[in-house]
């Protein structure tokens, strides 16, 4: 066999299926902190990091995504979190290069090291403050032979056109996407101009990742699509939505919802909405799908059986799941046999099981951004003064 084909030369030729969550999956398994949501993972239980990768894998990943997001040693020791005294940056990201390129090695898979925004941006640290942090990252994703990295989860464009610059000394591909939905970046940017701004930067794959869910991600990226096209460029488009549904999300998504982070359950996603996600960003011409926050085996194995016929193969997890449900013609119930087929689960209007559930939730939309008094970091634990801050904030409505 010859050497593996690259990212670039993939998505030329066909679609590439991303991982899905890790940070919410691995929180939900006692692995992961809620609130820094730092990968500190990678060093304490690498074998619950590993095995994940692997679900993703079988699931029909063609890229498995070094657990390195918020790695970097300003977010690691950032309000408190005692992450940044037991373990540095460097170590934290060789490791998660190290059981990503384990995990690859079993199949066909490309790996990536990705960097994400920072507390020094937040707190107003300047350009070079900034690409430091960056350049700790990338320099152990380069040591470690990563075939392309990523710059995901940013809020700002500027700080993502820093990070596009560094990852462009290395001479290997970059992808970069914002978290951010159709309204564009916090900030205001409109969602088509960060598109070009991180293509103009030097990005040869742009979109969205996470904060928002498959539908409202691919309304920000027709936006995208758009821009990029009355600018004349043509990076390759990517799209790594939540699992979750955000209809009534604000600006920052989820985050808004009450509900985060820890009773977003009700809003999950049925493996059918991914089907449903895969097609239609297949039409719109994304090449990159994978999924983010949320987003588990199962959602996955849907994009991938959705584009089995466009990709030639079916995953492997697939040997245990009939398409379109229709395994359960072995049912022993008659009732649940008649569900074996497209047309009932296609059509299916899931119920919550809650009575008194709303269908909706009221976001919390703050309107706090990087420069604000209150979205300044520090390596110190959130005081009790801090704290009571927020609280006099929040009941005075959240307004400035």
């Amino acid at each position: 066999m010859g050497p593996k084909k690259g990212i670039l030369e993939r998505l030329a030729e066909g679609v590439v299926i991303g991982d899905g969550g890790f940070v919410f999956e691995l929180e939900k398994r006692g692995y992961v902190m809620a609130g820094p949501w730092t990968p500190e993972v990678t060093l304490e239980h690498p074998d619950a990091v590993r095995e994940l990768h692997r679900e993703y894998l079988r699931a029909g990943s063609d890229v498995m995504q070094a657990l390195t997001f918020y790695a970097s040693d300003d977010k690691l020791i950032n309000r408190g979190n005692v992450a940044g005294k037991k373990f540095t940056g460097a170590a934290v990201n060789a490791a998660a290069c190290k059981i990503a390129k384990e995990v690859a090695a079993e199949g066909d898979a490309l790996v990536l090291g990705g960097i994400s925004e920072t507390p020094t941006y937040l707190s107003g640290g300047g350009k070079a403050a900034v690409q430091a942090e960056f350049r700790k990252q990338i320099q152990v994703f380069v040591d470690h032979g990563m075939d392309f990295l990523l710059c995901e989860y940013f809020e700002y464009v500027e700080e993502v056109e820093w990070a596009i610059e560094v990852c462009k000394e290395t001479g290997k591909p970059v992808a970069s996407t914002m978290c951010i939905g159709p309204k564009g970046d916090m900030h205001g940017v409109p969602a088509g101009e960060c598109a070009v701004r991180m293509a103009k930067a030097g990005a040869d794959i742009v979109g969205v990742n996470c904060h928002f869910d498959p539908f409202v991600s691919l309304e920000t990226i027709k936006l995208m699509k758009a821009g990029l096209e009355k600018a004349g460029l043509k990076p390759f488009l990517m799209c790594q939505p939540l699992g979750y549904h955000t209809p009534d999300a604000g600006p920052q998504g989820f985050i808004d919802l009450l509900e985060f982070p820890f009773a977003l359950e009700p809003r999950l996603c049925t493996r059918w909405d991914f089907h449903k996600f895969a097609r239609q960003a297949y039409d719109l011409g994304v090449r990159y799908i994978g999924g983010c926050c949320g987003t588990q085996h199962h959602h996955l194995r849907a994009v991938a059986e959705e584009l089995a016929k466009e990709r030639g193969k079916t995953p492997l997890s697939s040997e245990k799941h009939a398409p379109w449900g229709e395994g359960l013609a072995l049912h022993t119930k008659p009732w649940v046999r008649a569900r074996a087929n497209r047309e009932f689960w296609e059509n299916l209007k899931p119920a919550t099981g809650r009575p008194f559930s709303a269908s909706m939730s009221e976001p919390e939309n703050w309107g706090v951004t990087a420069g604000s008094k209150l979205m300044m970091q520090h390596a110190g634990v959130t005081t009790e003064a801090e704290q009571e801050e927020v609280r006099r904030f929040k009941k005075g409505g959240g307004k400035h």
